[in-house]
């Protein structure tokens, strides 16, 4: 009996372990991050080798001379949004370009964490009602606002009449 129990829990670890080899089987590694002392790390896209520096915000005992971990978490969502909406308006024949995005990140503590992020998208004004639609449910089930924490508030505003050209 005892034996019995150990090949079924041996089975189950084996199918566990192969589901999560499968899921993630065809996965590369993003970036490679170094972390370079004083509250300062180093990422770099390890296809484009690209590389982007963070910094602890001076509200976290940083320097805040680059984007916190949180602001990346914040202009990742915008910038997905918009990136998503393009893939969508392109097949649509839309032309966003020139769209911008405005971020804000609210803080929480105890613990410290981003408790709500505001988009607001300006984008042209010549788009059909019926395109708006479809554009904006595309933006609001972007990757990034679907792997979010259900328990940060997300504000998506869409102005469609207000491209800011500065």
């Amino acid at each position: 009996m005892e034996t019995i129990i150990r090949m079924k829990k041996i089975f189950r670890i084996c199918c566990c372990y192969i589901s999560a080899v499968n899921l993630y089987k065809n996965k590369t590694m993003t970036a490679s991050i170094i972390y370079k002392g004083n509250l300062r790390c180093e990422a770099e896209h390890l296809q484009s080798k690209s590389t982007l520096e963070t910094d602890a915000p001076t509200d976290n005992h940083g320097k805040g001379e680059r984007f916190s971990p949180t602001d990346l978490l914040c202009v990742s969502l915008a910038t997905c949004m918009l990136t998503t909406m393009g893939i969508k308006a392109a097949d649509m024949n839309v032309d966003l370009t020139n769209s911008k995005a405005e971020v804000t990140k609210h803080m929480q503590s105890d613990p410290r964490r981003v408790g709500k992020i505001e988009v607001t998208l300006y984008l042209p004004s010549n788009v059909e009602e019926k395109d708006r639609i479809i554009l904006e449910r595309t933006g609001t089930t972007c990757a990034v606002a679907k792997s979010v924490h259900p328990e940060i508030v997300l504000v998506m505003i869409y102005k469609w009449d207000e491209l800011q050209n500065d």
